[in-house]
């Protein structure tokens, strides 16, 4: 496994590589857990090179205080990252990347940077859009691999390649979850006890409220959702959405046509936590 914290020095491995290799490409914050390893097992089923990159981006923090908390462990992650056999792991700096420059580009999405997230995140999708499509000019993958848990940004990066003629293919992969249903997160690591044990209540809900969506219509199973949400102390809903999955226009009618995925927002303790179901 070959590591790189040099734009130039990466790129000129990735050039030396024989014409016609395929390069699968991971894009993460570091924290590393089953979850991102899963995404490179796949990448390397699916391409000859397999790069990852391990950067905590400041551009896409709302609140400054995230940034500093948000865990770095650069050796447990190279020790998990050669344990999968990773090609290349490319781990810059923020001068790296951004020069003296530290600021975001500004994305029109075409709408779907102001749902959801969006609402709650001021400039969090500009930051991201910023960052992968840097990493997409430096890395050229042929594709890049993203779970489903951060499904937005999934269609949010999906409209950015779109729109600006990105040579890459986009690949979604199911969310990764814990035994108990918890979506796997690097802030699960920072739950207390008492949160980490109620947690898996999130999911359990989207499940029901899957079904729930099946026989009844669509406000009634947020209004469901909502008052069991209350019934749990050590939680606090932040939103609770039914949308499309392309377009993550909130549902008015249900239409067969149309694919619909549940979103939800958590508060558990100070740790945000966020999931989703396909219906």
């Amino acid at each position: 496994m070959l590591v790189f914290a040099k734009i130039k020095s990466v790129q000129q491995k990735i050039k030396s590589l024989k014409k016609g290799t395929s390069i699968g490409f991971v894009p993460t914050m570091g924290a590393l857990h089953k979850g991102h390893l899963s995404l490179i097992e796949r990448a390397k089923k699916e391409n000859d090179i397999v790069v990852v990159s391990i950067f905590v981006n400041p551009t896409q923090f709302d609140k400054q205080e995230d940034l500093i908390n948000y865990p770095k462990s650069i050796d447990a992650d190279l020790s998990l990252l050669k344990s999968v056999y990773c090609d290349i792991v490319f781990a810059p700096s923020s001068k790296e990347v951004y020069a003296d420059d530290v600021k975001s580009e500004n994305f029109n999405f075409d709408g779907l940077e102001f749902k959801m997230e969006g609402k709650f995140r001021d400039g969090h999708f500009n930051g991201v859009g910023t960052i992968v499509k840097r990493l997409f000019e430096i890395v050229k993958p042929n594709k890049a691999y993203f779970g489903e848990k951060d499904f937005q940004q999934l269609q949010i990066i999906r409209n950015m390649v779109k729109n600006h003629n990105v040579p890459v293919k986009i690949v979604p992969c199911e969310i990764y979850r814990e035994n108990d249903g918890l979506a796997m997160s690097s802030r699960n690591a920072r739950l207390t006890e008492d949160h980490r044990k109620v947690a898996p209540f999130i999911y359990k809900t989207l499940k029901l409220a899957k079904l729930k969506f099946g026989i009844e219509n669509a406000l009634n199973v947020v209004h469901w959702v909502e008052n069991e949400l209350k019934k749990q102390p050590l939680l606090e809903l932040e939103y609770f959405e039914i949308a499309e999955e392309e377009t993550l226009q909130t549902i008015k009618n249900k239409n067969s046509k149309q694919k619909y995925r549940a979103f939800i927002a958590v508060f558990a303790g100070k740790i945000r936590l966020i999931d989703n179901i396909s219906l």
